[in-house]
């Protein structure tokens, strides 16, 4: 064999595993993807299904409810226009609070509630997440329109 020939050979591989290599990252990037949805939109229906987002919102005053083994919560997050119940189990952060902003991240069960992994509370006075106060504020003038 020429040594043209085994450059030439030596390329393809090369291209090959990079290709491959490319491949490999892309996928472990998207399957780490996680995106963020209003509670009208999960109660729409446009969350993919089987798949990890974040849901954020305000928590519902009166709906925190907590399990006698002492780490199992549920409550409700909302956009002031919908609800979607969520499941946690873990370790709330010290500032969540009923009628305050949050950010859980998970998944929605067979039954239509929203099972958290991770939940996420305000961090002072004056702090919402930019994708929970937008959606908020979108469905303050939604609402305030049918009105």
């Amino acid at each position: 064999m020429k040594p043209r020939h085994k450059r030439l050979i030596l390329v393809v591989v090369a291209l090959a595993l990079l290709g491959l290599g490319a491949t490999f990252v892309l996928k472990a990037f998207r399957s780490n993807l996680v995106f963020f949805y209003t509670p009208t939109e999960v109660f729409a229906g446009q969350v993919p299904q089987g798949q990890a987002f974040r849901i954020g919102g305000m928590v519902l005053e009166d709906s925190l409810q907590r399990n006698e083994d002492g780490v199992t919560v549920r409550f409700a997050v909302t956009d002031t226009i919908e609800d979607v119940p969520v499941q946690f189990t873990g370790i709330l952060p010290d500032l969540f609070q009923e009628g305050k902003g949050v950010v859980a991240q998970g998944r929605i069960n067979m039954e239509g509630m929203f099972v958290a992994d991770q939940v996420l509370a305000k961090h002072d006075e004056n702090y919402m997440p930019p994708e929970a106060a937008e959606a908020l504020e979108r469905a303050m003038k939604i609402k305030m329109e049918t009105e």
